[in-house]
């Protein structure tokens, strides 16, 4: 019965999101990448390798190779959800690159005991079924430099996503997002319209009648085919690297000031249809060889048991190596949050091929 329970909620869920667009496609908020994770998020203007293509696709004029394949694998509720990322991005010429995301968040195995007792009203295990929930999205991407435009980069991505339930339903989405970079002096300057159109999913259920009694019977509401919209989400960012003791450390921050505009949210600043939560990312490179990141984010107002209004802030650690073609990223994720959800350990893997410097 408890594994029921879990499906139900599932379902019910999936459905009362997609009458609030504030919680649509949420998995795409999770982050790709353990230096942007390490760095609290805050990646839009830094960002400079194959995962740019989730976090601003103009950074993807940024990396040193003709291509970079990326791969990372992250474990959420003690290993009961799984997240994984796969990016590959090539240089097409001097001035435009191009390249390919695949993103997976999906728990696997969940028990299905909607038929665990037979006709007569007798117990038969062996009716027990299993489904997935999974997310999954596919970004394609595409940036150009502006030769005409000294220091502006731009970028784009064209979304298409599936969300599945097992058989008792699933959506196609579709979407596109829009980043650029603008370089001053030492300063480099950042803009990601996430959904820029609203991303559309087109829900569709398939329950049997005896599931429809099921929700009937319990007081909830029977899902139906619907279309959920994510509203825009913009994200600006401002970065910074200085060079100390012969140009041997690096020293880098980020700032990063995310707007949303789905109603009020419990961030730094709020209206009624409009937030705003930022975020703070730092990293200190060794001859560009090894690599220690932190931030603070998942800034949030709350309050204590007390009533008392207080501010909660996520931080996060991680390091990174640097070989030849080789990159390992580790992040430490939700450091001493005050939330109930457990850390986690985030690697992603990054290799170059056709390795080249540009200037």
């Amino acid at each position: 019965m408890k594994n029921f329970l879990v499906l139900l909620f599932i379902i019910s869920t999936s459905f009362v999101f997609g009458q609030v667009a504030k919680y649509s496609n949420e998995f795409l908020s999770v982050g790709v990448g353990a230096r942007a994770l390490s760095m609290a998020n805050a990646n839009v203007a830094s960002v400079n390798d194959v995962t740019a293509g989730y976090w601003n696709p103009a950074g993807l004029l940024l990396q040193k190779s003709n291509v970079q394949v990326g791969l990372m694998h992250a474990e959420y509720f003690a290993g009961i959800a799984k997240y994984d990322f796969v990016g590959v991005s090539k240089r097409i010429d001097s001035n435009s690159v191009a390249g390919i995301s695949f993103i997976r968040f999906g728990v696997d195995n969940i028990p299905n005991t909607t038929e665990l007792i037979d006709a007569n009203g007798n117990v038969d295990y062996s009716r027990i079924k299993s489904f997935n929930a999974v997310d999954v999205a596919v970004l394609l991407s595409y940036a150009r430099s502006m030769p005409k435009l000294k220091g502006i980069k731009i970028g784009a991505n064209a979304k298409i996503i599936r969300r599945k339930l097992g058989e008792f339903g699933g959506a196609w989405g579709f979407g596109l997002d829009i980043g650029a970079m603008y370089d001053y002096k030492k300063w480099r300057f950042a803009l990601m319209a996430r959904d820029i159109t609203g991303t559309f999913n087109a829900w569709s259920y398939n329950l049997t009648d005896d599931l429809k009694q099921v929700f009937a019977t319990t007081g909830n509401d029977i899902p139906s085919n619907s279309v959920e919209v994510t509203v825009p989400r913009l994200i600006l960012g401002v970065t910074r690297t200085y060079y100390v003791w012969k140009d041997k450390i690096s020293i880098s921050g980020e700032l990063n000031l995310i707007n949303t505009f789905d109603g009020k949210r419990n961030t730094v600043v709020k209206t009624n249809g409009w937030s705003m939560e930022p975020a703070f990312g730092a990293e200190v490179g060794y001859k560009k060889f090894i690599f220690l990141r932190g931030g603070l984010g998942n800034i949030q107002k709350a309050k204590d048991v007390t009533g008392t209004d207080i501010t909660t802030v996520q931080p996060n650690i991680g390091v990174g190596i640097k070989y030849k073609i080789f990159g390992l990223d580790y992040a430490m994720t939700n450091i001493g949050n005050v939330s109930t959800s457990l850390y986690s350990h985030i690697f992603t893997v990054k290799i170059d091929l056709n390795k080249k410097t540009l200037k």
